[in-house]
């Protein structure tokens, strides 16, 4: 048995608020997003991920049934009009993607694309990027940042942070903006121009406040005006934040009804080719209606 492991590293741009829910709060925010358990940091999970690539190439249940390399790369559910078990389990591989970056509003540069030196650690352990390792104790930026003016003080939302100017954030800011925004060289720019490395805490606090929290209400017909019970808080991950994950298929799965001649075409190397190679328009989450959870989806090789 061929146990080689292909795998892709993958990005996560959000165009618009993006939110993937978890069902009612406890708090105050009625609508809260998806989070890690263990940091309390946001996450969306790899199903939702895998989820929207598999409809943005149309990989309905009903065209796995004609199309082989759909069916091997997201697999089957088991048909309930039928006694037989002869559902598939998918051959691609996602992960959940993982916090990178979180833009927060700046009182210089307009905001800064957030990040801390655990969370770069762990991109570079779970994605193969080799970004630099960085200590932090208050907050470091780009050589060119626009984040500073005239002193060593960083202004993020309510925060005022010691700062200052590091190599290795130089480092980590090329290799995101590249891998990010590989053809957009003023985009890169950008981004090197906004990088801003600050302690695991204050990061962990950050996610927490530094989210878009949102009013809704629903309109009664009749009378106008707001229903009765009828306000709510959602929260969503904002415009520019930054994500990352894998994608592997380290195993091709077909059930003995399915092959049918045509495993020699259908390599683990195939079906990340077909579907996970090319940027990606996706739609993730809730609220489509209303324009959220437009991103781009980036694939790159480890």
């Amino acid at each position: 048995m061929d146990n080689a492991k292909f795998e892709r590293r993958y990005w996560i741009h959000t165009v618009t608020p993006l939110h993937v829910g978890t069902g009612r709060g406890v708090g105050y925010i009625d609508l809260p997003i998806a989070r890690e358990k263990v940091t309390n940091w946001p996450c969306i999970p790899g199903s939702a991920v895998k989820g929207v690539v598999a409809d943005h190439f149309g990989a309905t249940e009903k065209k796995r049934e004609h199309d082989d390399l759909a069916l091997v790369a997201f697999g089957r559910a088991n048909d309930s009009s039928t006694i037989e078990a002869n559902s598939t389990a998918g051959s691609l591989v996602f992960t959940d993607a993982r916090i990178v970056c979180l833009p927060i509003r700046s009182f210089y540069g307009t905001f800064a694309w957030v990040t801390s030196p655990f969370c770069l650690e762990r991109l570079k352990r779970d994605t193969g990027l080799a970004v630099p390792s960085v200590a932090v104790k208050s907050a470091i930026v780009t050589d060119k940042t626009r984040l500073v003016r005239d002193g060593t003080k960083l202004y993020l939302e309510d925060l005022d942070l010691d700062c200052t100017k590091s190599k290795e954030a130089d480092g980590c800011a090329e290799l995101i903006a590249g891998a990010v925004f590989a053809d957009r060289p003023d985009w890169q720019a950008i981004f090197r121009e906004r990088l801003a490395i600050v302690s695991d805490d204050i990061f962990t606090f950050l996610c927490e406040a530094g989210t878009e929290v949102s009013a809704h209400i629903r309109i009664d017909e009749e009378s106008g005006v707001v229903a009765q019970k009828a306000l709510w808080y959602e929260e969503a991950l904002p415009v520019e934040t930054l994500l990352a994950g894998t994608v592997w298929c380290d195993r091709v799965y077909r059930n003995k009804e399915d092959a049918k001649g045509a495993d020699g075409d259908l390599t683990k190397e195939k079906l990340l080719e077909n579907f996970c190679s090319r940027p990606l328009e996706l739609q993730i989450g809730g609220k489509a209606s209303t324009g959220k959870g437009q991103v781009r989806c980036l694939f790159e090789s480890r």
